[in-house]
């Protein structure tokens, strides 16, 4: 329903944070969400490289940082210093692994700067290139050249999964969907039905590469659960097709360098333990091992003591599968074990079960050590797959923690999960934010919609969307009845407020808060109709207390009407302020207007008009998006200024056409599809509310006087020059990000000194920051070698914060490879 939509698009991980008290799961607690993110290159392979100043002649040299697809290089023989280190695109440079100037016939010469330090360059090269690592040929060379190396797992790839259910037989599977390095596989020979299809992330320890099977003495066979859809010759012409388009689906090896390693466990059948069911993640329950098949892997199977069952929940594990324990773990840790179904009486005791099983219990040295060095805390959020329903990915609460073992409350899923028991390693979980970097469609929390009754005004609850006609014909007969009761109880009776939730909520106001207010306020005494609608708009804002701030009383203002204390919370403090609301039904729609300017929204937002199918004032053309584009780096408003002239959305309305900024996506490599909107204002911290710790001040005390200094300062410290330029080089690929702006650097940022950074700072929307890069010594060099998790940990900044800091950091690294890198 279109609610709900308006909750998909609006939900905000800032937001939602800020108003949970919630903190996010650390990002590096997702050790596979990290090695997913490595382009292929580390610090410290080498490599050949054509020289500068002699294009003819190669030399070797070190990669000392990545950024994207742009490597940062320093030639061997410079040694720690790094005043000649350079930036090279993958994409456009000469760049070639070590071994190849030797194979082409091309010259190796050592670069005019460091001659005098290398006499024997023969010696030189056998000493720095003795277990040197060299890049990887296949992401500098031919159709890989430049690729992210998670994104050669496109659709239509295949590989082969183990059966993990009942036997250790191997199958094909296709790639369907790569989501981040999270696949959706379907299996070879079912193209058309979607029934068996699952998700995996690249790294399962049971996904392999085509050809795994065979070399480890596999079988390839399809799962009994779909063996009976085709005859046994269709699926051996099904595996000789494949075999024969092997070279086109292949998956380069190195991929999977970084995939758990499985190790030797020392399980003996009909040993008992405790287990979780993968499948139903949501109890402790005795199992046995059913069958060991080699070294590596054996099978579990849930004990169930019912003489008629007709079912057996069994996996296969290996030594370090999740969710398998030593007898009395449950116990050891304050955990409820759930009895075996048809166990006699409730109080179930290890004891005189193994006596009446007759059977032993797995010794503790059969499990790996567990740990509690994870990141992990109580109440923490981070994204989680619903097991029961792996499409879905939701908002996940850590409720519980016990040595390296996360209890997770799922919020939004479609049908209410039970606590799920997951493994901190588990690849199934993911930071604040993994979905929408990966265009993916993150579970939104169900919101409970309150129609709050007060006695002061009556409040018409949402009505259900009508045909354009129905409304108009409706809203003819409201507009008759609210002018007759005008006229029945006099001037001071105010027709009812609409609250029109499609128009421009501009950068004080939540979208998806406004869309969850009443239909509308009224009719009732203006002064209590107007204090009502007020109210809802202050506790409908990101930041109440500034909304409280702009609303305040303003001594040029000429209304002349009825002063009314109005309160906001926020961050556990409370505020008032004093204003004023007009008295007479006829300034009514005037006082609206200028209101929704004041808070520089849709004129329409709210008033005793209802919008239908198109607002007046063609609002849907401005996203906040746009309002940052524009207005993102104007100056400290003063309080209350008097309710002037919609100048800023009237500039707005004149650009419709200008680019859209995007949010710059981190640590995912490509976004697939993006939403309606991306919402470049970070909720609670609007781009229009100058500094941000401004609310927390008493309001009354600031003044014009401070606000205008304050903006001369700002005027002066900004040395970089801006420009709007359509025609801008390309973006390198994996940096997706639309800039509005070109940034053009005075001076090269290597010679940045502390200064220099925090004078840059201070130009941009992140001004407040500038006071940690000061303290922290924070040079040229330092900031271009920011990335998100280094500045989330160091500076201990919440992740809206955090992207937007690293979003300039990022053009300053591109205008430098611009300008200056060559």
């Amino acid at each position: 329903d279109a609610g709900s939509s308006v909750e998909e698009v609006e939900f905000s991980w800032d937001e939602y944070l800020e108003d949970t008290g919630a903190i996010a799961a650390p990002h590096g607690s997702f050790k596979h969400v990290d090695t997913s993110l490595q382009n292929g290159f580390a610090p410290g392979m080498k490599l050949e490289v054509a020289v500068k100043s002699d294009q003819n002649t190669y030399w070797v040299a070190t990669i000392i940082t990545t950024c994207g697809q742009l490597l940062l290089l320093r030639y061997d023989g410079y040694g720690e210093d790094r005043k000649a280190d350079f930036w090279c695109d993958i994409m456009t440079a000469d760049l070639h692994p070590i071994g190849w100037c030797e194979q082409n016939k091309k010259i190796l010469k050592v670069p005019e700067g460091i001659k005098d330090k290398i006499p024997d360059q023969e010696e030189f090269l056998q000493r720095v290139l003795k277990g040197a690592c060299s890049a990887p040929a296949n992401l500098l060379e031919g159709l890989h050249r430049g690729k992210n190396p998670l994104d050669l797992i496109a659709p239509g790839s295949r590989l082969e999964l183990q059966n993990v259910r009942d036997s250790l037989e191997a199958w094909i599977v296709n790639v369907v969907e790569n989501v981040g390095g999270r696949l959706k596989l379907r299996y070879e020979g079912l193209e058309d039905s979607d029934k068996f299809d699952q998700w995996l992330f690249y790294l399962d320890p049971f996904l392999h590469q085509v050809g795994w099977a065979a070399q480890h003495g596999y079988s390839l066979q399809p799962p009994l659960a779909i063996r009976s859809l085709k005859s046994e010759a269709d699926w051996q012409e099904i595996l000789k097709k494949v075999k024969e388009e092997e070279e086109e689906s292949s998956i380069p090896t190195d991929l999977f360098k970084d995939k758990p390693v499985i190790g030797v466990h020392s399980f003996s059948e009909g040993m008992k333990l405790e287990a979780v069911d993968p499948m139903a993640p949501f109890v402790i329950s005795p199992a046995t091992v059913l069958k060991v098949y080699n070294e590596k892997y054996f099978m579990i199977e849930i004990d169930d003591l019912r003489p008629d069952r007709t079912t057996s929940q069994s996996y296969i594990c290996h030594v370090n599968s999740a969710g398998i324990f030593p007898v009395q773990w449950s116990l050891k840790n304050g955990l409820h074990l759930i009895p075996p179904p048809g166990y006699p009486g409730q109080d179930f005791d290890w004891a005189d079960y193994l006596k009446q099983c007759g059977a032993e219990a797995a010794p503790q040295s059969c499990f790996p050590s567990l740990t509690s060095d994870h990141g992990f805390k109580e109440n923490m959020k981070l994204e989680a797959v619903n097991p029961v329903d792996p499409e879905e990915v939701c908002i996940a609460t850590v409720t519980k923690l016990k040595d390296s073992y996360l209890w997770l409350q799922l919020e939004g899923s479609k049908k209410p999960v039970p606590d799920c028991i997951v493994s901190v390693e588990s690849m199934n979980i993911f930071p604040v934010g993994w979905c929408e970097t990966n265009g993916y469609q993150l579970r939104p929390p169900r919101k409970a919609i309150v129609n709050k009754q007060k006695k002061i005004a009556v409040v018409q609850p949402e009505k259900p969307i009508l045909s354009s006609r129905t409304v108009h014909d409706g809203l003819k007969n409201q507009e008759m009845n609210s002018s007759d009761t005008v006229v029945i109880n006099g001037k001071y009776c105010c027709p009812k407020i609409y609250f029109n939730h499609r128009c421009f909520s501009g950068p004080y106001l939540n979208k998806g808060r406004i869309a969850e207010l009443p239909q509308s306020v009224g009719p009732g005494n203006c002064v209590l109709v107007l204090k009502e609608v007020l109210t809802l708009l202050i506790n409908a804002a990101y930041k109440p207390s500034r909304v409280l701030r702009e609303l305040q009383l303003d001594e040029e203002a000429a209304w002349h009407g009825h002063g009314e204390t109005l309160k906001a919370k926020y961050k556990g403090k409370s505020y008032r302020a004093t204003v004023e609301v007009v008295r007479t039904a006829d300034r009514v729609a005037d006082f609206c207007r200028k209101t929704c300017i004041k808070l520089e929204c849709c004129p329409n937002l709210f008033g005793p008009q209802m919008v239908l199918d198109k607002c007046s004032e063609n609002c849907s053309v401005l996203t906040k998006t746009k309002y940052t584009h524009y207005y993102g780096k104007r100056k400290n408003k003063r309080i209350g200024r008097p309710p002037g002239g919609h100048s800023n959305l009237e500039v707005a309305m004149k650009k419709p056409n200008k680019r859209r900024k995007r949010r710059k996506h981190f640590f995912v490599h490509k976004k697939k599809h993006s939403s309606t909107s991306v919402d470049n204002t970070p909720a609670g911290s609007p781009q229009g509310s100058g500094g941000e710790e401004e609310d927390d001040q008493d309001e009354s005390e600031l003044s014009h006087s401070l606000a205008q200094d304050r903006d001369k300062r700002k005027r002066k410290l900004r040395t970089f020059s801006f420009s709007d330029d359509e025609n801008k080089p390309p973006l390198p690929k994996d940096i997706k990000v639309e800039v509005a702006e070109k940034l053009q650097l005075d001076s090269n940022p290597l010679e940045w000194s502390v200064a220099d950074v925090v004078r840059f700072l201070k130009s941009t929307d992140c001004a407040p920051l500038a006071r940690i890069f000061l303290d922290q010594e924070i040079d040229g060099q330092a900031l271009l070698l920011l990335t998100l998790p280094t500045v989330q940990e160091c500076m201990d900044l919440k992740l809206g914060p955090a992207i937007k800091l690293c979003h300039h950091i990022e053009r300053v690294k591109l205008a430098f490879y611009q300008q200056f890198a060559n």
